[in-house]
């Protein structure tokens, strides 16, 4: 997944992630190009930069505004079932109740996550299985087992560390596989936070590595 850092301004934009691919070297990419529309997409809590990178990378407009049972904020391109928004939650408690096991303590509120939930690019993976995915730049993971031709596949993307922030792929079911991929991309949110020395070592699985980070 890509991400990139706020804090006062716009700092970096790495590569990273928990990539949900195959090596499906067939599949179609289908980029969408934003379009802007007459009426912008909901912005009333989340910082105009942040929904503006989550419609720049997904292609989408994020026009409904949710928020999970324990205060996630959550942007939808449709209204978001409440399975994926329990499922939420699920992902980031467990994440945090590791996260406190370490002894971590910043970044482990869930009013502190935004959550961003896009069309996906695919549904299914090469071996047919059920797979909401998103297609990004290929970047470091060009020419490895991830690479489609330029892009990979990913099941979320990490959007900002400050504020915490993600893109997830719409699910109509599986609903746990939403909270693996909370839980996943929360990792190197917390990480961010509380472990530096960790998160630089863990922030790019181009060179191997994956999630679950934190056991």
């Amino acid at each position: 997944m890509k991400f990139k850092i706020f804090r006062v301004g716009l700092v970096a934009l790495i590569l990273c992630g928990a990539l949900f691919a195959s090596p499906d070297v067939s599949a179609q990419w289908r980029r969408r190009a934003y379009t802007p529309a007459p009426q912008p997409a909901p912005q009333r809590g989340v910082d105009s930069r942040l929904m503006a990178m989550a419609q720049q990378y997904s292609g989408d407009r994020f026009q409904f505004e949710a928020q999970t049972p324990r205060g996630v904020r959550v942007y939808a391109v449709s209204r978001p079932r409440p399975e994926a928004l329990r499922a939420i939650d699920s992902g980031l408690t467990e994440l945090f109740a590791i996260a406190a096991r370490h002894g971590y303590r910043q970044e482990l509120n869930y009013s502190d996550y935004t959550v961003f939930i896009g069309r996906a690019d695919r549904d299914r993976d090469s071996a047919g299985a059920y797979s909401p995915d998103i297609a990004i730049g290929a970047a470091q993971y060009a020419g490895s087992v991830y690479d489609k031709g330029g892009y990979v596949y990913a099941a979320g993307m990490v959007l900002s560390m400050e504020p915490a922030a993600f893109l997830v792929a719409e699910h109509e079911r599986d609903f746990q596989r939403i909270a693996n991929v909370a839980r996943y991309e929360g990792e190197h949110i917390i990480l961010y936070h509380n472990d530096r020395r960790l998160f630089q070592q863990t922030y790019d699985h181009s060179r191997g590595g994956g999630h679950p980070i934190l056991q």
